[in-house]
């Protein structure tokens, strides 16, 4: 759109000696970097102004939010949790009919079915030997000791 390239730039300064005159230049040319600076602040501070406009906006918003989630009634949520805490203890204990029920413990009323099952099938023999036993007395120290380089006889 607004396209200066250096020869555009060389035409405007040549005419610019012409029509002004190399002794005013100067003075035309401060005239310009200060009007060119006022421009740049007042873009400048309009951008600012633009900037915090928009960050109060968004803090209203956020604040807003936070506003309408302190209004949240947790007796609703509480509810809904119970129910669903309902369900799945239903679901629970009517997904295995046959185990064995458990005492307020933790722990089945009637072992001797699992203990009989465990006996019944033992384990599978491995063909790893066995880990060997710790004993009670320290092991051995055993010092090692740096060869003796021998003398080169000249």
């Amino acid at each position: 759109m607004f396209d200066l390239s250096w020869s555009h730039i060389l035409v405007v300064m040549v005419v610019a000696i012409v029509v002004i005159g190399p002794k005013d230049l100067p003075r035309v040319l401060r005239t310009v970097g200060r009007w060119t600076g006022k421009v740049k602040r007042t873009a400048r501070e309009f951008q600012d102004y633009f900037n915090e406009a928009l960050r109060e906006a968004e803090l209203d918003t956020l604040q807003k939010e936070v506003e309408d989630l302190a209004k949240v009634d947790m007796s609703d949520v509480d509810a809904e949790l119970a129910k669903t805490n309902t369900d799945i203890m239903t679901k629970l204990n009517t997904s295995t009919p046959d185990a064995a029920p458990l005492s307020p413990a933790g722990e089945a009323a009637d072992k001797a079915p699992v203990a009989a099952a465990l006996t019944e099938h033992p384990a599978p023999a491995s063909d790893t030997p066995p880990a060997p036993a710790v004993s009670a007395e320290p092991a051995p120290v055993v010092e090692i000791k740096e060869p003796v380089a021998a003398e080169a006889k000249p």
